[in-house]
Order: C-alpha cells, then structure tokens, then sequence
C-alpha cells in the first residue's frame, strides 16, 4: 500500500483544480448549498461540461468518447471532484457509465461498444440495473425472470424490484434465466432491454423517508433483440460478478472522503449542541474518527491494487461490509448528538438517498435524521452485510461453505 503521489500526479491534480477553479461558479459551497430545485439543472449542466473535457469516463478509450487517462488520473479526478462537492455526473450514470460501460469494455462484443458507450456518454441512454427480485435480493443466483428465445427475440417475464433510478430511465440491463433447467448460477444471461415499450412497467416504491429512489419492474413479455446479450448466452453470472467488482471496487477514491466529510459535520454539530464536554459522547466520536482512519486506509489498499492493475476480486466486500455497518452506527450517534431535536426534523431533507448527505449540505435535523433512515438501506443495498461475510468467509478466508436447507446432512 503506497499512499503517496508522483510529480507528474501532483502536477496533474493541479490540472483537475484549475478546471474547477474555472468551471464552478464564485463562492462554491457544494451540491447541498443549492436551493433543492435548483439541483436537477446544476447537474445536467455540469455533466455535459465534464462531458466536454474528457472527465465523464475518464478511463473509457478516446474512440469511445472516453478520456483515455491512467488510472491515476482516474483517481485524482474522483478525488478532486468529491473534494469540491460536484457529481461525477448524474443519478444514472452510476450505472450506464461506471457499471454498463465497464462491464461492455471487458466483455461486449466490437459492436456493442461501438453502438452504445457513444450514447451512454451523451445522455441518449440512460440505464439502471435490473438484478434484485423478490425472491433473489442477495442471494441472487435464485433470480426466476425468465427469458426464452423465440425466433430472432428474447421474450422476458417476471419482476424486479429494489431497482434504483428505474424511473428516470429508458433502458435496463437485466439478469434473466435463459436456461431453467441448469444449476443456479448456471443459465443466466445478461440481457439489455429498451424500456420504452409496452411489456415494462415501472412502479416506484415509497422509502421510510417519504422519497422514491427505488422501483418495482414487471416484464410482461417484453422484448429484447437476440444479439442484445453481453458475455454470451447462459455466462451472466460471470458477467454480473464483473460488473459488481466495479460497482464496489473503484468507489475506494471517493467513499472515504465523503465519510471523512460527514464526520467534521457530526463533529461541529455536536459543538452546537453542547455535547462535546460528555465523555462518552466523546469517546463514541473518537471511535467514529478511528472507524473514519480504518476507511480510509483500506480505500488506499484497494487504489494500490487498483494502480497495478488488478481486477476488482471478492475482497471488494470488505469495504462495502466495512461502510455500511459504520454508517448505521455513526448515524445512530447524530440522533443521540440532536436528543429531541430528532423527533421534529426540520430544514432540507437529504439530496441523496445513499450514503452520506452531498458535499455542503446544512447541518439541519432533517439531513441527519433522513441519513439515519437510509444507513439501514445501506447494509441490505448491493449486497446484505450478511452476504458480504459469506463472500469474504468462502471466497477470501476460504472458511466452508454456509449450508443450504437442500444440501445433505454430513
């Protein structure tokens, strides 16, 4: 683990710090001093403006409409943008460009990539991720969307849920089960499907805090074309992995600053509140700062592997299990900093439904209280932290496997 920066990584920091100096309007504060309706249109502004420099997939091929950087420069960029609390583009791009595209740059066929990483980059498509069921939320080999081949289409039907930014978008890449008769994690394919047709129905779903980030998707004999899977027919398992070792993997740039971030507010509210001559107050945000320090060097272990080059593995659970479970506690600390200021949350609610509030965000009861209730989503979304002890006890401890209720007794 190699934490330190090179001259020429320096230098290009500098780059990525002037284009920002340039680029955001005087007196920036960050995404959450914006009136709420004033977000939306900052965002699509400042995506075409990243667009416009080669910042919106920074490591994406330039004949793809990509940067074409290295790696560092990949990371610097993440980093300097969560420093100046800017998006690294909009709610979808999570997942047509980080997820989708990646996912297309290693297992897409030359077609694939050259037909739809253009129109992820400009907007023409924007994606979300159809994995989760109800019956195949973490354990997602169990998925029964199914898939069958008639003629030179696929016919899909059955249901999704816990299907994030669904709402805002126009295609879904899904998990299907194109063969019922193989294994579980056999039979599956990685199917890429227009939603802008009768067959879909998106239904949003209410959260605990009043907002709708996550939906429900029927396939009722929705249609795909039959070249429209990536990584071949009945190898979406193999897929799937990838693309979740880069939904996890590359966020090590950016999660500990955001934490890092959070903690100075909860610190500087509890000030307020007069809390800080409590020693267990104290002592509960000293561990919070040590929890923030173990973060942040386990973000620098997965940069350096990331650096040299290696794929995102199964160890990309440890940071998930490591963030989720701290956010829940520290969270729970910002309820008991506010005391009965957090039965009658007021001010602006959170602008993100996932992890911390957004960079510059007041320090109302109504952001801590509204990140409380989504740190409880943040152990069950990609991933139950129940999962991502059997991932690290299985696949990086190589502990036995958890028994099934099929297996036979030993």
């Amino acid at each position: 683990m190699d934490p330190s920066y090179s001259v020429e990584a320096v230098a290009y920091r500098d780059k990525v710090q002037a284009f920002l100096a340039e680029h955001l309007p005087a007196g920036w504060a960050g995404l959450g001093a914006l009136a709420p309706d004033d977000v939306g249109d900052f965002v699509e502004r400042w995506r075409t403006t990243l667009h416009g420099a080669g910042y919106l997939a920074p490591g994406w091929p330039v004949e793809y409409g990509g940067g074409g950087l290295t790696a560092l420069e990949q990371v610097i960029i993440a980093e300097e943008l969560t420093r100046a609390g800017v998006p690294a583009g909009n709610h979808n791009d999570v997942f047509g460009i980080q997820m989708l595209g990646n996912t297309l740059l290693r297992w897409g066929t030359d077609e694939q990539k050259t037909q739809l990483l253009p129109r992820i980059l400009s907007g023409a498509d924007r994606w979300c991720q159809g994995y989760s069921e109800p019956n195949a939320g973490s354990d997602l080999a169990n998925l029964g969307l199914r898939a069958e081949l008639d003629g030179d289409q696929w016919v899909l039907n059955g249901q999704k849920i816990w299907t994030s930014a669904a709402h805002l978008a126009d295609h879904i890449f899904t998990l299907a089960r194109t063969n019922p008769d193989a294994p579980r994690h056999k039979g599956i394919s990685f199917l890429l499907v227009d939603m802008r047709q009768p067959g879909i129905e998106v239904r949003p779903i209410t959260m605990i805090t009043g907002q709708q980030e996550f939906n429900e998707v029927f396939y009722t004999d929705a249609v795909c074309a039959r070249d429209d899977v990536v990584g071949g027919v009945d190898n979406g398992w193999a897929v799937a992995m990838t693309l979740l070792g880069y939904e996890r993997g590359e966020a090590a740039a950016t999660v500990p600053l955001r934490f890092a971030d959070e903690l100075d507010r909860l610190i500087s509210l509890a000030r307020d509140h007069g809390v800080t001559g409590d020693a267990r107050m104290r002592q509960r945000l000293a561990d919070a700062y040590a929890h923030a320090q173990v973060m942040r060097w386990l973000g620098l272990r997965t940069l350096t592997q990331f650096l040299a080059g290696h794929a995102p593995g199964p160890d990309a659970a440890i940071s998930k299990l490591f963030w989720s479970e701290y956010h829940r506690v520290v969270t729970e600390l910002s309820l008991d900093v506010l005391g009965a200021d957090a039965m009658t949350p007021s001010g602006r609610w959170p602008a993100s439904s996932f992890q911390t509030d957004v960079a510059g965000a007041p320090s109302s009861s109504a952001s801590w209280v509204g990140t409380f209730l989504n740190a409880r989503a943040g152990t069950i979304y990609a991933g139950s932290s129940e999962i991502q002890r059997n991932i690290l006890g299985e696949m990086v401890l190589a502990l036995p496997k958890e028994p099934r209720p099929s297996d036979p007794a030993p």
